[in-house]
């Protein structure tokens, strides 16, 4: 039996040190124990978020929190503008108008960035201030494109509406400077860059935000954050924590405070770069030009020759990459490369894709571009 390798943007490979927690027994989710370990974890990960903000913590996958980020800011009517480029921002701007939220969609052509002048287009129009909310996706985990976050906020300028971020596929591997770039609402959560599996939904709110929340009349219960706020507070959570998870949250921070965010950040670079140097020297072609690839998930379109290219790197190799969505399903295929991930890791892909396509002539060809371009700079 092949080892599996799991190269797909999410869920991500867990570092044995962060499993071994998981195996904790349970502790009363009341009692002293779990409290100083709650108050710990929701102070540490500000670190990750660049923050002095408060962020809370929900049991739930991101799309939860994203869901956190609508219902406790507008009112239904709200003004709502979404900058989409592939399917988490749909998905960002279809949670909206369930809550009844006005939502006015702009997009980008798939595999192309929101760009400034987009933004600043709009904000221009606004002459009344109707705006309440704007949405970003800082990595589309759906298209392998990173939109310039930082320029995106600087073309919004001084308008008030609220900033909302999604870093799900990003934060802990790309810099997002919450509090330096003036951004309101950033959500993540546990299964990508933090080295966990799925289950828990980060959301950091400002000051600003928190005002916002005073005027909402969005229905809101179980993602709460005034309820979440208050019970942190005290050490506690509203409902049921997953204890467990709480316990591997707790390591995962301690090994990205170890390493260091900044150094982080620069290994995703570098290993997304060698990346796609090597799929390049095999005569593939990656869906997003350079400029604003993503160093999370690399895109590569799927020539219609190499049609079964994910099937036979399962088949002959266990390495799991994942397909296209929507209307990009069977056109391209995914690979994640964040999280608990090394270059040698990215080899075993490209020697799997060299060996999968079957052309001698490239075989080792991926795997030297890839070693070039990962040792410029040094290691």
């Amino acid at each position: 039996m092949n080892k599996a390798r799991l190269r797909v943007p999410g869920p991500t490979e867990v570092p044995e040190r962060v499993l071994s927690k998981m195996a904790f027994p349970m502790i009363n989710h009341r009692g002293d124990e779990f409290r100083n370990l709650y108050l710990k974890v929701c102070s540490e990960i500000k670190y990750v978020f660049q923050t002095e903000n408060d962020v809370l913590i929900f049991p739930s996958a991101g799309t939860g929190v994203m869901e956190a980020a609508i219902s406790n800011f507008f009112s239904p009517g709200d003004l709502i503008v979404s900058f989409q480029c592939g399917v988490f921002g749909e998905r960002f701007a279809e949670i909206a108008k369930a809550y009844g939220a006005n939502v006015e969609v702009i997009k980008a052509e798939y595999g192309m960035p929101i760009t400034k002048e987009m933004v600043r287009d709009r904000i221009k129009k606004d002459k009344n201030y109707e705006i309440k909310g704007i949405l970003f996706t800082q990595n589309e985990t759906s298209t392998g494109v990173l939109n310039d976050i930082k320029a995106l906020k600087e073309a919004v300028g001084d308008h008030p509406a609220l900033i909302i971020v999604d870093a799900i596929s990003s934060l802990g591997a790309v810099e997002l400077k919450t509090d330096e770039w003036g951004i309101d609402v950033v959500v993540s959560s546990s299964q990508k860059a933090f080295m966990l599996p799925p289950g828990l939904g980060f959301i950091s709110i400002s000051e600003k935000a928190w005002k916002a929340y005073e005027y909402s009349k969005m229905p809101k219960y179980y993602f709460d954050i005034k309820k979440a706020k208050n019970t942190l507070q005290k050490g506690e959570t509203p409902y049921t924590p997953f204890v467990s998870l709480i316990y591997a949250l707790e390591e995962s921070l301690k090994i990205i405070k170890e390493e260091g965010l900044e150094n982080i950040i620069r290994k995703h670079k570098k290993i997304s770069e060698a990346l796609r140097a090597g799929i390049k020297a095999i005569k593939l072609k990656p869906f997003v030009k350079d400029d604003y690839a993503s160093p999370t998930v690399t895109a590569v379109e799927i020539p219609e020759e190499y049609k079964d290219l994910t099937k036979t790197l399962k088949n002959k190799f266990n390495i799991t990459v994942a397909g296209g969505q929507g209307s990009l399903k069977g056109k391209i295929m995914r690979i994640g490369h964040l999280g608990y991930v090394d270059f040698l890791d990215i080899i075993a892909v490209i020697s799997a894709l060299e060996m999968a396509i079957g052309d001698e002539k490239l075989f080792g060809k991926g795997i030297k571009a890839a070693e070039k371009k990962y040792l410029e700079g040094g290691i």
